[in-house]
């Protein structure tokens, strides 16, 4: 199994990931005739045999132009791949079971459009796309997030089949990219772990739950008791409440304060919603994670960096 590891890494020029810009040249591109073009060369074999047993001029003329149609849908199903560039794009962060979607960008340096373009990871959906000529296209393809901690998506295949789905042209490439998954939130945690003001640890004012300060739009991670109900009655895009005041409670979201039976992923899978629940209330939070601290804040930033502490604990 190695050594076909090894042949295949060789043939297809699997190397790891590469840098960006990918350029599919001449050597990159492969050809084979798919089941149709099988169907299709025998079918002429057999036309050809007939036109010999009967010495038919007309029999030869047929199967030469057809054979010559052939050779040319190898050419044009091959050039309708060659020269394009690949880069990678975008990876937005998931969470554990939801779909993270990478963006390719596709260039196509040509005079000509490339057409049925076919894209995919390993374990990912196919997508097909067009190229228009001297344009650049983003693709977006989805995979799996399965597990939390950084997903790459490994090999990419690029095929086409046009213009007659005789020839299938592919490439394999692998783009240095990567995308930040998450833990999977817990749906029914326990109440937040809050402390008032003066505990240790100190407090911290900011978004209260006091005095209405107005409305903003909503994120995912807003909690639907903050919903403006009213405002989408009236048929109003999506709202969420804001608040300020004498909120002066904080959460301190603590690995050790969690029961030892819990485990690893179920552990980390609470913090993540607590850490949810917290920025959805506007509470100040910080995280205590073996070998890492975050003090309690409420920015956007703070947000950000507990879950990605989440998502690479142990990792």
């Amino acid at each position: 199994m190695q050594a076909v590891s090894a042949f295949k890494r060789w043939l297809f020029r699997l190397h790891g990931p590469e840098a960006a810009p990918i350029v599919l040249g001449q050597r990159r591109v492969y050809v084979l005739p798919t089941r149709a073009g099988l169907a299709y060369a025998v079918s002429l074999g057999v036309m050809l045999i007939g036109a010999i047993n009967y010495n038919l001029s007309l029999g030869y003329a047929l199967v030469f132009l057809l054979a010559g149609l052939g050779l040319v849908t190898i050419f044009h199903t091959f050039r309708n791949l060659a020269r394009i560039e690949i880069s990678p794009g975008r990876v937005e962060p998931v969470f554990a079971g939801e779909t993270a979607h990478f963006d390719i960008q596709l260039r196509n340096p040509g005079k000509q459009a490339r057409h049925a373009l076919r894209l995919h990871f390993v374990d990912g959906e196919t997508v097909s796309t067009d190229l228009p000529p001297d344009a650049v296209t983003l693709v977006p393809l989805p995979l799996p997030a399965r597990e939390r901690g950084w997903l790459r998506p490994g090999r990419l295949t690029l095929e086409t089949r046009y213009p007659l789905c005789l020839i299938r042209a592919w490439s394999y490439v692998e783009p240095d990219m990567r995308g930040l998954v998450y833990p999977r939130p817990e749906t029914a945690p326990p109440p937040l772990p809050l402390s008032a003001s003066g505990d240790s640890g100190g407090s911290r004012s900011g978004a209260g739950n006091e005095d209405f300060s107005g409305l903003r739009a909503h994120r995912p991670a807003d909690s639907p008791h903050h919903v403006a109900w009213k405002a989408v009655a009236r048929e109003q895009p999506l709202l969420v409440k804001q608040f300020t005041g004498a909120n002066t409670a904080q959460v301190w979201l603590d690995w050790d304060a969690l029961p030892a039976a819990l485990g690893v992923e179920a552990g980390l899978s609470r913090l993540t919603r607590w850490l949810l629940d917290a920025h959805a209330e506007g509470l100040a939070y910080g995280l205590k994670l073996p070998g890492k601290t975050l003090p309690p804040d409420h920015s956007p930033r703070q947000f950000e960096d507990c879950l990605e502490a989440l998502a690479l604990h142990g990792r």
